[in-house]
């Protein structure tokens, strides 16, 4: 089976190969001469995912998944979940993105947090089917590591040894990461139609 992955982020695409079987042949969006900026104008990670999912169908005529992932944090009333890419402004820089989140945060006691992913699915017909992940954790004071992407730098999972997801090897943030989970889901999915 090929699945195009709907997403410009290349660092997903490489968290993500690991997780698939043998049998699913993974698809860039440059393989499928996709090079626009997808949209994402929904106001929840699930309206996200499933727009970008039904807009690479769409217009490729594939059948593919896309993904959209919020870092909550429960002292910022759940920001900046839906808005994480761009919390510190359109340019969508991580390094800004996690100085806004450090800048936020000082002083607070609580820096209880969770990652969460929505993948939707849109095969070569039918409805989109959603699934979701999610991993508990914490807000370190500052970032370390340099491993993985985004706010990994300053996110520990509850589950871990205290390391932040940036000082975890790939496979190792891939047992337990909210996107790892959501991704299972989806295979779980595709093998019970199968």
């Amino acid at each position: 089976m090929r699945l195009c992955f709907a997403s410009n982020n290349a660092h997903k695409l490489d968290e993500i190969r690991p997780l698939l079987p043998p049998g699913l042949a993974l698809l860039s969006l440059a393989d499928v001469g996709c090079h626009e900026e997808l949209p994402e104008t929904q106001d929840t990670l699930e309206g996200n995912a499933r727009q970008k999912a039904e807009y690479v169908r769409q217009h490729y005529g594939v059948a593919c998944f896309a993904d959209d992932t919020g870092l909550e944090v429960a002292a910022l009333g759940g920001a900046p979940g839906v808005y994480s890419a761009r919390y510190a402004g359109p340019q969508r820089l991580a390094a800004d993105n996690v100085a806004k989140l450090l800048r936020e945060l000082a002083g607070q006691p609580s820096r209880a947090a969770q990652f969460r992913t929505v993948v939707a699915l849109a095969l070569a017909e039918g409805p989109v089917h959603a699934f979701a992940g999610a991993v508990a954790g914490r807000i370190a004071e500052a970032p370390r590591g340099t491993g993985g992407f985004g706010y990994d730098p300053v996110f520990a999972p509850t589950e871990g040894d205290g390391r932040t997801f940036a000082e975890m090897s790939g496979a190792e943030k891939n047992q337990i990461s909210h996107r790892a989970r959501a991704v299972a889901e989806l295979l779980a999915y595709l093998a019970a139609i199968s």
